[in-house]
């Protein structure tokens, strides 16, 4: 390959990084101000207003209420109206004795109307007075759906976010990697076309240049799928456009957590929500058990204007009101042991969410040692990675500065920029690795917040 291939190559080489990397500004951070910027606990509260499946959880928690309330409904008056219109086309007959005689007597009218009102107001039922018992619990089972659509909401963007700023902190590395493999590859060129080392330096610059920006390639495409989840997360527009922001510094003294702090498992959400249960369980048993067994007892009052004329145009000259109150008691004696076996089959259930609640205490622990050792070992493993970065660049540095100088050959200078970019790229994994087991051990520990 003569000089001029060469140069070209290279102008191709460099051309190509500068297009990939300078539209990578643009790519999640401050460069267009027109465009929304966002920062985690931004992203975290759009999230709370605009998720779809918590807006339908939240949703969920009214149709609980108006439930209830449908259920409860008994205990108001209960009002309604009927009205009949009659015509006979054969009057009934009935037998009447006439000086010994039975002789046959059309009775009623042919033309009868009869509108009426009825009030029925429960006095004592018991199925009214279970259905009052467990609509608090029914709110409470309802709203703690939704705390938990939160907790589970918190944390998927918070992962999602971290996801989407390593990416973005990775192509920051290969750019700033690219840069320096470009530099290099200037260099070699320059010492071969001077005669100080030969063609493979360069050629070996060149198919490193070329990996790295397949790298950089590759991560400016992962970002937008990473984009996607979270504005899916976050129930925000897709055709919307929005950049990330976050103080570096902030987020690493973030990081830190007190291990010491003890487990409590009444903190967890699902604890919670099979206390509930259990409350509600135990009321259909004592409803069974207890409640059940009374009768009810109903007042009413019904009113009815009677109408009758054997001439229909003038059956409403004239009513025959009647009315009447009075009380209804109502005792099932026997169903079939129906209410002996609901209450058995209620005892039952309960000794099965007791046994829940051992496997969910037993399934917390588990979670929050699972969590706490993989939070304690990222921790140490990132501040060793974050170590080797610095020792990485200090190599890279008097490596690249001794090859210009033609004291080591090139090899050097692609180990050592290889082994510092491994070390960023490990380096930022490690974090990715520690911020996302840092919010499994605060999910663990019943401790997110939103």
């Amino acid at each position: 390959m003569n000089h001029l291939g060469k140069t070209k190559t290279i102008s191709i080489c460099f051309l190509l990084v500068f297009c990939v990397t300078v539209p990578l500004a643009a790519v999640g951070q401050q460069v267009n101000d027109s465009v929304t910027s966002l920062s985690l606990r931004q992203c975290i509260n759009y999230a709370l207003q605009h998720q779809p499946a918590l807006q339908q959880s939240m949703i969920r928690t009214e149709i609980t209420k108006a439930s209830n309330a449908i259920s409860q409904s008994g205990w108001y008056p209960q009002v309604g109206l009927t009205a009949n219109l009659n015509h006979y086309l054969q009057r009934p007959t009935a037998l009447s004795n006439i000086n010994g005689v039975e002789t046959p007597i059309q009775t009623s009218v042919v033309n009868t109307s009869t509108p009426g009102i009825g009030v029925t107001q429960n006095i004592f039922n018991p199925s009214l007075i279970y259905a009052t018992r467990l609509a608090p619990l029914n709110t409470k089972a309802a709203q703690q759906s939704v705390d938990s659509s939160k907790i589970d909401l918190v944390a998927n963007v918070s992962i999602t976010f971290y996801g989407l700023l390593l990416t973005l902190q990775q192509i920051d590395v290969l750019k700033e990697d690219t840069a320096r493999l470009g530099e290099s590859m200037r260099t070699a060129y320059h010492q071969y076309v001077g005669g100080i080392v030969d063609e493979t330096d360069y050629e070996q610059a060149q198919i490193t240049l070329n990996t790295s920006l397949g790298q950089l390639v590759q991560a400016i495409e992962n970002v937008r799928p990473q984009y996607a989840a979270l504005k899916q997360f976050m129930g925000y527009p897709q055709e919307q456009q929005f950049n990330v922001t976050y103080d570096s510094t902030a987020m690493l003294k973030d990081i830190d957590i007190d291990i010491s702090e003890p487990l409590q498992y009444e903190k967890r959400i699902e604890l919670k929500q099979l206390t509930v249960q259990k409350a509600m369980q135990h009321e259909l048993t004592r409803y069974y058990e207890k409640t059940a067994i009374f009768p009810s007892l109903s007042a009413f009052f019904n009113y009815n204007a009677a109408f009758q004329n054997n001439n229909f145009d003038k059956l409403y000259n004239a009513a025959y009101p009647n009315s009447m109150i009075g009380l209804t008691l109502s005792l099932p004696l026997f169903t079939g042991f129906n209410r002996i076996q609901n209450a058995h089959r209620s005892r039952l259930q309960e000794q099965v969410l007791d046994w829940s609640e051992t496997n969910l205490r037993s399934t917390i622990y588990s979670q929050y040692a699972t969590a706490l050792a993989s939070y304690k070992s990222n921790v140490y493993n990132m501040r060793q990675l974050k170590e080797n970065v610095a020792l990485a660049k200090r190599v890279y540095f008097v490596v690249d500065l001794q090859y210009k100088q033609g004291i080591v050959p090139y090899l050097n200078v692609i180990t050592a920029e290889s082994n510092l970019r491994t070390s960023q790229l490990t380096y930022l994994n490690a974090l990715f690795q520690t911020l996302s087991s840092k919010i499994d051990w605060q999910k663990a520990m019943g401790d997110i917040t939103y």
